[in-house]
């Protein structure tokens, strides 16, 4: 059985959509049993916000397992909401964060507390990363 990996993370500079179509290509590469579901391919971003809205929820909806992509110096407004409906539907959530700078509010914590606890794991890079989905997609 194929897996269906929601890719979330932000999609608003040039940056961002290149950071996230490179980890896409590098999970896809790795994965062979997943299929990996990027926003930035759902629907066109001139569709209007609730047709976006919409899409992306569906799109959720039909993920079993969600890599969030947590960089940044406080966790993307979209990533975290998908993070909370992903979590109140019991599903598995892996983060990743390369960005060395601490965001949490509490010692030790690499995020907000409430996207940390919502993650089953959270990855300093792209190899912890695939390692700690192998273990999973089995």
């Amino acid at each position: 059985m194929k897996h269906k990996i929601y890719l979330s993370g932000p999609l608003f500079s040039r940056g961002e959509v290149a950071w996230g179509r490179k980890l896409k290509a590098f999970l896809e590469d790795r994965l062979v049993n997943a299929e990996i579901i990027w926003p930035h391919e759902i629907i066109p971003c001139t569709a209007g916000p609730r047709q976006i809205f919409q899409a992306n929820v569906q799109a959720l909806n039909d993920c079993d397992l969600m890599v969030a992509i947590l960089d940044g110096p406080q966790v993307d407004d979209g990533t975290a909401w998908g993070v909370g409906y992903f979590f109140m539907q019991s599903k598995m959530i892996l983060g990743i964060r390369t960005d060395f700078r601490r965001a949490g509010e509490s010692v030790g914590s690499k995020v907000n507390l409430m996207v940390e606890s919502s993650c089953q794991a959270i990855a300093s890079s792209l190899d912890e990363l695939v390692s700690a989905l192998s273990g999973r997609l089995d």
